[in-house]
């Protein structure tokens, strides 16, 4: 008896944070549900090398993507810290209105500093993290940090502290999602 082939097709899968879509391959389109997908957003974030990772939903036959990590890559970083500058570090979690998210920011001094004026550089974005995080859902997080609109918030209240060179969301990671 012969047996009977399925062939595997490629499927639409819409990205809407980026405005994209990419296509994923598989026999069925239900069999895409919950899958990954790592996009690397280089090109269009215009050389700041960003990977994308995102899981697929299906509703009513159309696969769609919601954000699930966002990093930096860390041949980017090499660039961005230089000889003679200072980076600040910090991991934490903190809840949005959606979801409980996993926040590595990176600070980057524009000269050597002290260990005291590091601490308050890191408490202090700590601080207006969870606070900005508490009134939002994971997409409009996820959104603003793409479009650069709140690390240009968050450095322009660090540098009455101490001004800096470079101040971005290394990680940004939905750890789970409340709803």
């Amino acid at each position: 008896m012969a047996k009977i082939h399925k062939k595997k097709k490629f499927f639409d899968v819409d990205i809407p944070i980026i405005n994209g879509q990419t296509q994923l391959h598989a026999f069925d389109i239900k069999e895409l549900e919950g899958r990954d997908i790592k996009y690397d957003l280089t090109r269009i974030l215009r050389g700041k090398n960003i990977l994308l990772r995102s899981k697929v939903l299906i509703k009513d036959d159309n696969a769609t993507s919601i954000p699930v990590e966002l990093e930096i890559m860390s041949s980017f970083l090499g660039k961005v810290v230089r000889k003679g500058t200072d980076y600040i570090e910090d991991s934490f979690s903190a809840e949005s209105m959606d979801a409980k998210l996993i926040i590595k920011p990176l600070l980057v001094t524009r000269a050597k500093v002290s260990r005291q004026v590091r601490k308050l550089l890191r408490e202090k974005a700590r601080e207006e993290l969870i606070k900005y995080v508490k009134s939002k859902n994971s997409g409009e997080i996820f959104e603003e940090i793409l479009k650069n609109k709140f690390q240009k918030e968050l450095s322009l209240k660090l540098k009455k502290i101490y001004p800096l060179s470079f101040c971005d969301i290394r990680v940004l990671k939905v750890e789970k999602f409340l709803k």
